[in-house]
């Protein structure tokens, strides 16, 4: 089943100066099914940050459009996308984005607060995914206490615990180190195998990748090719790292 259908989606910016127009995005077209893990990966400059900007309902397409659980987001108001995105997206950012006046555990909780969800529900969800994510002995500290790995854990747990149609990460190892980072890349493994955590994630790092089900590549604004999963995971980074050699970004960490 799909959860989300990207169709033939364009993103020209109009220069201020009366100068050229700059196409980010040129006709890109994929989907989702549910429980999949995808990345999104290419050189800088190639589309993918305003590809996920228009997936996560943050820009507008020039053209195109965006379904995400059969519905597009594309003509609601203020009020109908901010609910939109609280029912139907979850986020991990490459900063965090926790507060630092609550706990891990309120930060956690607080999509289930705003959406007033009855406190035993609450308690239930934040024991089964704290648990999964590995981060219960640490959750009445507050973010300053933890390291960055752990702070990214609990981000999350946070994008996960409202059970979103999808969650949608960028570069989120970006500020680990390679400790951290698998640590982070084995929670979302099972959040996706055990959990069926519909999951996109936009990556430069061909091992953050290797962990994904399928990639998609971009260069210039357009599908470049895809990659899918059919063996172990080392054999993927392989293919990862030689497709990024074709499309012209080769950064990498040892695996």
């Amino acid at each position: 089943m799909n959860v989300m259908e990207v169709k033939n989606v364009k993103k020209i910016y109009n220069s201020k100066h009366g100068g050229s127009e700059s196409k980010a995005l040129n006709g890109v077209s994929f989907s989702v099914q549910k429980g999949e893990f995808l990345g999104i990966m290419g050189p800088s400059g190639a589309g993918k940050s305003t590809l996920l900007n228009v997936i996560s309902t943050i820009d507008i397409p020039t053209t195109g459009t965006v379904t995400i659980g059969g519905k597009s987001f594309l003509n609601l108001d203020d009020d109908e996308l901010s609910k939109f995105r609280r029912k139907k997206l979850g986020f991990i950012f490459q900063d965090y984005n926790l507060l630092d006046t609550l706990t891990l555990k309120e930060n956690i909780i607080l999509p289930l607060s705003l959406s007033n969800v009855k406190a035993a529900t609450m308690k239930a969800k934040l024991n089964e995914i704290s648990s999964i994510l590995n981060i219960k002995s640490i959750l009445n500290k507050y973010p300053y206490e933890v390291s960055g790995g752990q702070k990214q854990r609990a981000a999350a747990a946070r994008a996960i615990i409202t059970k979103p149609e999808i969650v949608l990460a960028d570069e989120p190892t970006g500020a680990l180190d390679s400790k951290s980072s698998t640590e982070l890349l084995e929670s979302l493994s099972l959040l996706n195998k055990n959990n069926e955590a519909t999951i996109v994630m936009v990556t430069h790092d061909a091992f953050a990748a290797s962990y994904c089900n399928r990639i998609i590549f971009i260069k210039d604004g357009k599908l470049y090719i895809e990659l899918e999963k059919n063996g172990e995971r080392k054999e993927f980074y392989s293919e990862i790292l030689k497709t990024l050699a074709t499309v012209g970004d080769d950064k990498s960490d040892a695996i």
